[in-house]
């Protein structure tokens, strides 16, 4: 589990630090003395549970913790604070627990407990497709690895069509940017879509793919993807787009644009 601490007092943070480093529970602490450095961090970073003061300059911990909820609506907060009269500002923002300085690491252990006992688990997809960064589909947790480059970038390719039926010859324009589609380039082809079904088939998911009447399209009920739930509103996954889409690829620039238009369209 992860944990951010903030507070604009060193001996303060530096306390609060080592107490959660001391609890069984925690793997990994990260300090910050500003609001604006921890926001700008948890931008790129996930945390299981935020650790906020509430009076600081510049950006106080409310607004910190709103805006933490809008990047990682999932990270637990709890404000540590010396002073009471904030708890009901506090509890607008959804906090888990609120601590009055100075506290103890058995209190600390338990609002902790208590703010991860709410934190609903998600049930882990069977077969999961990763498209924000780098391409990567997972069964069970474990990535699947193709014996042909091509056949992993088909994959990717039929993930980006959102289910919709492509030809051969569509494939070969996308694949080989600059390459003539003849009996030789066909034959190759082949061997890269039999290379494809021989390692879905490998790891058991075969049926995600479907080739028919000429056409080859993916089948997108059969797994879970970061860029269907985007484009179906999903809050969270909204939130985790950086602007990185199937990073590898170049005929993925379109996509990319379009994702990235429609996340900063819903920020406006």
């Amino acid at each position: 589990m992860r944990i951010i601490c903030v507070d604009d007092e060193a001996l303060v943070l530096q306390l609060t630090a080592s107490l959660c480093r001391k609890l069984p529970q925690v793997d990994e602490v990260e300090a910050f003395d500003s609001a604006q450095a921890a926001l700008d961090w948890i931008k790129e970073n996930d945390a299981d549970i935020a650790l906020l003061e509430i009076d600081m300059p510049n950006m106080d911990g409310i607004t910190l913790a709103a805006r933490i909820k809008e990047e990682k609506p999932d990270t637990a907060v709890i404000f540590l604070t010396g002073y009471s009269q904030y708890a009901l500002d506090a509890f607008s923002v959804h906090a888990s627990g609120y601590l009055l300085k100075p506290i103890s690491q058995e209190r600390l252990s338990e609002e902790i407990d208590y703010a991860l006992s709410r934190v609903p688990t998600k049930p882990q997809a069977h077969i999961s497709v990763r498209t924000f960064g780098n391409f990567e589909i997972l069964v069970d947790g474990e990535t699947v690895t193709f014996s042909r480059s091509k056949a992993r970038e088909l994959l990717a390719y039929l993930v980006d069509r959102q289910g919709r039926g492509v030809s051969r010859a569509d494939i070969f324009a996308a694949l080989w940017e600059e390459g003539v589609y003849d009996r030789s380039m066909q034959k190759q082809l082949d061997v890269i879509i039999r290379s494809l079904r021989s390692t879905l088939e490998d790891h058991g998911i075969g049926e995600i793919l479907e080739v028919k009447g000429g056409m080859i399209r993916i089948c997108p009920e059969t797994f879970d993807c970061d860029l269907y739930r985007f484009l179906g509103g999903d809050v969270e996954t909204v939130n985790s787009y950086r602007g990185e889409y199937m990073s590898s690829y170049p005929w993925a620039s379109m996509t990319e644009a379009y994702v990235t238009r429609l996340q900063n369209k819903d920020r406006d």
